[in-house]
């Protein structure tokens, strides 16, 4: 079933809504990932936003996302400015679109005061987005539910351990997905929630043994 927004498309300032939309809730997806302020970002565009994207803005837009601005912001047209004013550095990088990849593709490798993260994304259409990368993992979200991202090593009960925190918190879980790097090495999981979690639930999954960072990330 189609919804509102799906006719009408996001609230925005244009001209595209995969172009320009879409790449801002890339950008401020992002730096939600990063988990601070990003102070050096290296950009890299794929397919069609490296193609096309100059003229419809998505440069722009991908700054205005990074400074934590939204779609709809009329500040997005002066993003280089502000990116300027607090001590962003960016660059833009030309990728090779590979086999499989959404043409409206684009990789962020992150630096903030205490931080670095590697995150790849795609505008996938009327504004939405999905992330399929983290730090070289695997993933596949969407940023419209609350979503847990936990980096941990592999071992038995750490998905039970972090389920029993959800579960005592009232928060339900939609969906999840784990990918690690070799058995027992390093992993990383995905919850979309129903609910969003409480500012504890961060810390308590962080408590947990063995977890190594975890973040509990608003929809966007």
């Amino acid at each position: 079933m189609l919804s509102v927004f799906d006719v009408i498309g996001p609230v925005m300032i244009g001209p595209s809504s995969s172009h320009t939309a879409g790449a801002a809730r890339l950008g401020k997806m992002a730096r939600t990932i990063l988990g601070e302020p990003p102070k050096r970002v290296e950009i890299t565009l794929y397919g069609s936003f490296a193609e096309t994207g100059w003229g419809h803005g998505t440069n722009i837009a991908l700054v205005a996302g990074l400074l934590g601005l939204d779609p709809w912001d009329e500040r997005l047209k002066e993003a280089y400015l502000l990116a300027d004013n607090v001590g962003l550095y960016f660059e833009f990088k030309r990728g090779k679109l590979k086999r499989g990849m959404h043409p409206n593709s684009v990789k962020f490798v992150m630096e903030g005061m205490s931080s670095h993260r590697i995150v790849k994304g795609a505008s996938v259409g009327g504004g939405k987005i999905q992330i399929t990368e983290i730090d070289g993992f695997s993933v596949l979200f969407s940023g419209s539910y609350p979503t847990i991202v936990g980096i941990y090593k592999d071992r038995v009960g750490m998905i039970a351990e972090v389920s029993r925190v959800l579960a005592n918190e009232g928060v339900n879980i939609a969906q999840m997905k784990v990918s690690r790097d070799r058995k027992m090495g390093t992993a990383l999981m995905v919850i979309e929630t129903d609910q969003m979690p409480s500012q504890d639930v961060e810390e308590v999954l962080r408590s947990i043994p063995d977890m190594k960072t975890s973040m509990v990330i608003p929809p966007i």
